[in-house]
């Protein structure tokens, strides 16, 4: 897509701070971040929306959603046990679909949130 600002990330026209990179994904951090930390995941096929996919993008999808884990166990919010078996740390994993999903940038992406809350009631 011409004006599509994630197929110019792709394909390096305008510069991102990409924490990943694979020949299916990228991932690099918001610029406008809603959390201390606050990545994007996107395929590096342009499709609109999470409503555009098909059952031939289930790998691409799960392959996503995978990543968010490892992302956020790199970037310091993943999820963890205490010495006292509590679960500790976090993140949330969020894709907006269309215009009432609040969905502003038209090339599917995966928002993955983490550390301390103030943002806590974003994207419930």
């Amino acid at each position: 897509m011409d004006n599509c600002i994630f197929c110019k990330i792709v394909a390096k026209q305008i510069p991102a701070n990409v924490v990943y990179e694979d020949d299916a994904l990228l991932a690099f951090k918001d610029i406008n971040p809603a959390a201390p930390v606050h990545l994007l995941v996107i395929p590096k096929e342009h499709i609109d929306t999470l409503s555009d996919t098909t059952e031939a993008h289930t790998a691409l999808l799960g392959k996503m959603l995978a990543l968010a884990p490892k992302l956020a166990a790199e970037h310091g919010v993943g999820v963890g046990v205490d010495a006292e078996g509590k679960r500790t740390g976090g993140y949330k994993t969020l894709v907006n679909s269309g215009p009432n999903g609040g969905q502003e940038v038209y090339h599917l992406h995966l928002h993955m949130y983490g550390g301390p809350r103030p943002w806590r009631g974003l994207g419930t």
